[in-house]
């Protein structure tokens, strides 16, 4: 099935899913609202892109992710388990639009991590959740938007670097891996690997 990657940038966060396209949770602090577009602008002279939207055939969206330097997102810094650190790259929310098509999370993160590993990037973070085992599916992707299954990201090569409760901060790291005997390099691809089957490859357009 043919699938794309579009970038998102302020000229093109209008393909985002409804609820994503004014969204400015991640901007934002508690006592202050951000106002995106200067938000965009700002964060796109430094960093480029900040998201990626995922289109199978026919254009159909299948799911967004936001990311970018964990500096542009004011909000993390308040949650359980933060503040993300500086020399990483956050992946804030992943929206997924069919949820008969669930792979598709990976897909995002996969894209994200080869973003991150092009631009030089030394480590990505986002904030994970300790389900209880048996939690449905729904739950665990739907349900919650901003912060992911610690077994999923685990699975991804992500490690908590400190807990609050069942809520994480996790890390992959990127910068700096040595090839070892299924050490952290070869571990975290393999698992990378096993993680997008059988889910399509989709290309940048």
């Amino acid at each position: 099935m043919p699938t794309r990657l579009h970038s998102v940038t302020a000229a093109s966060i209008a393909h985002a899913p409804p609820p994503c396209v004014g969204c400015v949770f991640w901007q934002s602090r508690r006592d202050r609202t951000a106002a995106k577009g200067k938000w965009a602008e700002r964060i796109e002279d430094d960093w480029g892109a900040w998201g990626t939207l995922y289109f199978e055939e026919n254009d159909r969206l299948l799911g967004f992710i936001q990311y970018g330097p964990a500096g542009h997102f004011p909000r993390a810094e308040e949650l359980p388990a933060g503040p993300p650190s500086d020399d990483a790259v956050l992946i804030t929310c992943v929206y997924l639009v069919d949820p008969s098509a669930p792979w598709a999370i990976q897909s995002l993160f996969l894209s994200v991590i080869g973003e991150a590993r092009d631009r030089k990037a030394k480590a990505i973070e986002t904030f994970a959740y300790r389900y209880p085992e048996g939690e449905s599916a729904y739950e665990r992707f739907l349900v919650h938007r901003t912060i992911f299954p610690s077994d999923f990201l685990a699975d991804l090569g992500f490690y908590p670097l400190r807990w609050d409760g069942e809520v994480a901060l996790a890390r992959l790291e990127l910068g700096g891996l040595q090839p070892v005997a299924e050490g952290a390099t070869s571990f975290m691809w393999r698992k990378v690997k096993e993680a997008l089957t059988p889910a399509p490859v989709p290309s940048r357009p």
